[in-house]
């Protein structure tokens, strides 16, 4: 019924529309909408505090059945709004409205951020059954607001269980659906024989997707079908005659003679013997030469030669002996160190006392190509035939014998080496700078190459390149905008890109590159893989952590900090990772920088969000140098989660009376994936302060930073802005970090002759469990007993990996100490008797 005339404003407002609860889609923002009957004024109150009445929209119009006015009101709500309420579960919002009779509330919308995990709680696991049954396929959906909504697709099609009866979904836990199979892998065939007959080839094995086939629309296999594993030849050499000697006197029976070896080369790898006679002869008096019998002094004569020649053969052998003597001894020669009380020491290369005969004597020159060396094998032994291991000490001091070291030092400098290098096809995309390359020169003894203040070093062995060949080998740190590396999905770049080489050095046992990581492991929350890259450009999975290697040319030691990997094949590396949960997360060093003095009313405050790698924290330190900036404070790690949520930073605590902010927002942003792919190296943001007086010199704040819906980090800041304050002093100042290059005997802490002596004595497998198997143990090395035992010397990579991890600041005592006890479990282990030196 109409209302009667007088009685339109005495009627309490009543609803014709009300807020309904409303999901924010990613960052697009919502409407609420409010329409009333009388009402004179409408407004929303949103978590119990009044929207701005510049923030409503009014639309006035009349109730064509009743004649009321009606009155409708809507808001605009931002994901920022919604987010900008800490420590409230939830945010919602109520239109009052007000008429001459009161007033009217109506109901609470609720206004919440939706979103939808990544990963399923539980997915349908492929199964094989016969075709003429059915199967249940259990689903649950991710968590998300709202609740996800699950549609089932078969072929890529979606499948309506109306129009199929051979498909049942329901949220009971049982479905009937028709049958596929997906496919799996054969078992790997044989490796075939290797590519090249001569020199370094490949060989390659392949694996059919046939164990099931796929079957009515199953997935093919995943995986490589095909592998490849590179291989090397000895090349055949044929034999080649040398020159012919001279002619000999003429003899008795009118003739002389020459010879020929076949030594130039010798036939070797299976090459052809040289063709053709060895010896000549030839008349040498024109067939007027008489013939007597031989008498008396023909014997004699006779005799002689024969004795001359067995003379010159024994010398002949003696000095063969002799020189296989020193070539095979060359090894055990190298003894430039001693044992001291409290585990095997090096011994000093200054020059010794004359009371002094068991140290080194003569001061090494690494800039020569030939260093002497004082030392014997054993020292000499008053007492019984044998000296024993105890305590720790391997070997006695050093006796007085000579022994020389060869090596090869650099032949050119920095910049012509990398120039040198950058012009071949397989180099071009090395730096043209020195900054972040190390070079030497390394043969049969080894070495180590590293670049200061990054964690990078690549760790030679001794006998890892091949006697009598000599390498000029490099180690490269890449910025990361300088070399494309794909990341498909959720990959991200763990480490730094890093290049030794040239690729095509030959190697008879592992190198160990050591860099940094950023990863936070954990096998249930990682898939981690050693990518490298060839020649032509493409990265490959050459190791996937974790699982059993495909190939025994790589292995992968992670550790919380670094990695070590062994390589026989030289090249570029990186580690790259996949998360397989949201626990998945990266460690990031937060690093604050402000300029170290300021005439400006304006102040910056730089906030560096980086990888956890020492060779990024070294390249922003020094761009600000560059840029005149002071480090504030020490740096901060954040675990950085995959969670899809990016990273906050907040100013706060600071005196408004004496400095202001020109952010607008209340916080800045770094977007997930910029950080997550690791490809971005120096991401930071900057907040722009200004002071209000030229006077004020002082600044006082808090900057906060946190991933949303996570844990986050706070720095106190107190400057005087008038002083110039020099970096801390934890950062290490350039060419303080040692050279870049160490070679020979100078590049390992563990003495070169006590190295020898343990591997000879823990290689061999014993009984009572004293061999290297106990000392990988001592060492914590358990894990990668499978690895070390494929290798011909156990010993020798757990002593690499020692010298990789412990270099320069390892104590050699701890390691004496630990091969001490497996010397316990078997007393004879380290006697040597007066015969073997």
């Amino acid at each position: 019924a109409n209302p009667l005339p007088g009685a339109t404003w005495d009627l309490l407002p009543h609803f014709l529309l009300e807020p309904a609860d409303v999901y924010i889609v990613k960052n697009k923002p919502v409407s609420l909408a409010c329409r009333a009957t009388p009402a004179t004024q409408i407004y929303f109150k949103c978590n119990g505090e009044w929207v701005h009445q510049g923030d409503h929209i009014t639309q006035h119009s009349t109730d064509r059945s009743s004649g009321l006015p009606v009155m409708e009101v809507r808001i605009d709500i931002s994901r920022q709004q919604v987010e900008k309420i800490f420590g409230l579960e939830e945010y919602w919002c109520q239109c009052v409205a007000w008429s001459s009779s009161g007033t009217t509330k109506s109901q609470k919308a609720y206004v919440r951020i939706a979103y939808l995990r990544k990963n399923f709680e539980q997915e349908p696991a492929a199964k094989e059954v016969p075709i003429d049954q059915g199967i249940v396929l259990p689903c649950r959906p991710p968590e998300g607001i709202p609740p996800a909504e699950v549609e089932w697709l078969r072929n890529e099609e979606l499948v309506d269980p109306a129009l199929d009866a051979n498909v049942d979904v329901t949220p009971e836990p049982s479905a009937a659906i028709t049958v596929y199979v997906n496919g799996g892998w054969s078992t790997w065939t044989e490796w075939s024989a290797c590519s090249a007959s001569c020199g370094r080839g490949w060989q390659k094995r392949s694996r059919s997707c046939t164990n099931p086939t796929p079957l009515n629309g199953g997935a093919t296999c995943e995986g490589q079908s095909l592998q490849k594993s590179a291989c090397t030849t000895l090349c055949p050499v044929d034999g080649g005659w040398s020159e012919w000697s001279k002619w000999s006197v003429c003899g008795l029976d009118c003739t002389h003679w020459r010879s020929r070896e076949c030594s130039e080369p010798a036939p070797r790898n299976g090459g052809q013997e040289c063709q053709g006679p060895e010896l000549e002869t030839r008349n040498c008096t024109s067939e007027l030469c008489t013939h007597t019998a031989s008498g008396p002094e023909d014997v004699a004569l006779y005799v002689g030669l024969i004795a001359v020649a067995v003379c010159l053969v024994l010398l002949l052998l003696v000095g063969v002996l002799v020189y296989c003597r020193k070539k095979e001894g060359l090894d055990a020669d190298v003894a430039d160190s001693s044992i001291l009380t409290a585990g095997f020491q090096p011994v000093s290369i200054k020059p010794s006392k004359a009371d002094n005969s068991n140290l080194l004597t003569i001061q090494p020159d690494l800039s020569t190509t030939t260093m002497t060396y004082q030392g014997s094998l054993c020292p000499r032994q008053d007492g019984p035939g044998k000296f024993q291991l105890s305590n720790g000490h391997l070997l006695s001091a050093l006796g007085a014998g000579r022994h020389t070291l060869h090596h090869s030092s650099p032949s050119a400098e920095g910049v012509d080496f990398v120039t040198r290098l950058s012009t071949q096809s397989c180099f071009r995309s090395l730096p043209r700078g020195t900054a972040n390359v190390a070079y030497g020169t390394f043969n049969f003894l080894g070495g180590r190459l590293m670049i200061p203040n990054t964690g990078i070093s690549l760790l030679i062995p001794p006998d890892a390149i091949p006697r009598g060949k000599i390498y000029e080998v490099y180690l490269t740190l890449h910025k990361q905008e300088d070399v494309r590396l794909p990341l498909a999905g959720c990959q991200t770049l763990l480490s730094p890109i890093v290049s030794c080489g040239p690729p095509g050095v030959l190697l008879t046992r592992p190198v160990i590159l050591a860099m940094g990581h950023c990863v936070e492991a954990s096998a249930e929350n990682w898939s981690i893989r050693l990518k490298k890259q060839s020649c032509e450009g493409s990265w490959e999975d050459v190791l996937h952590l974790g699982e059993e290697p495909a190939s025994e040319l790589y292995y992968c030691q992670l550790e919380p900090q670094a990695c070590y990997v062994f390589t026989e094949q030289l090249g570029r590396f990186a580690l790259v990772g996949e998360s397989l949960s949201m626990a998945a997360s990266k460690r990031l060093k937060l690093v604050l920088f402000a300029p170290a003095s300021c005439s400006s009313l304006e102040y910056n405050i730089r906030v560096y969000c980086l990888s956890d790698t020492q060779d990024v924290l070294k390249e922003v330190i020094q761009l600000e140098k560059q840029m005149g900036g002071q480090l504030i404070g020490a740096p901060r790690v954040l675990h950085f989660k995959d969670s899809y949520h990016n990273l906050r930073l907040s100013i706060h605590d600071m005196p408004s009376s004496l400095w202001k902010s020109k952010l607008l927002a209340s916080y800045q942003e770094i977007p997930f994936y910029h950080i997550w792919s690791g490809l971005q190296p120096y991401l930071h943001c900057t907040f722009t302060l200004e002071r209000l007086s030229p006077s004020t010199c002082e600044l006082a704040c808090k900057i906060w930073i946190w991933q949303v819906e996570g844990d986050g980090q706070s720095f106190t800041i107190n400057l005087n802005i008038a002083k110039d304050t020099r970096f801390s002093d934890w950062l290490a100042p350039d060419g303080e970090a040692g050279p870049a290059a160490l070679v020979g005997p100078s590049a390992f802490k563990i003495p070169f002759l006590i190295r020898q002596k343990i591997i000879s004595s823990l290689d061999a497998p014993c009984a009572r469990g004293a061999d290297w198997r106990t000392l990988a143990q001592k060492l914590n090395l358990n894990s990668h007993l499978s690895f070390f035992a494929l290798k011909p010397s156990p010993t020798a990579m757990i002593l690499n990996l020692w010298e990789a991890r412990h270099f320069p600041s390892g104590n050699l005592a701890q390691l004496a100490a630990a091969v001490a006890e497996v010397g316990k479990q078997d007393s004879s282990l380290f006697a040597v008797s007066e015969a073997e030196c």
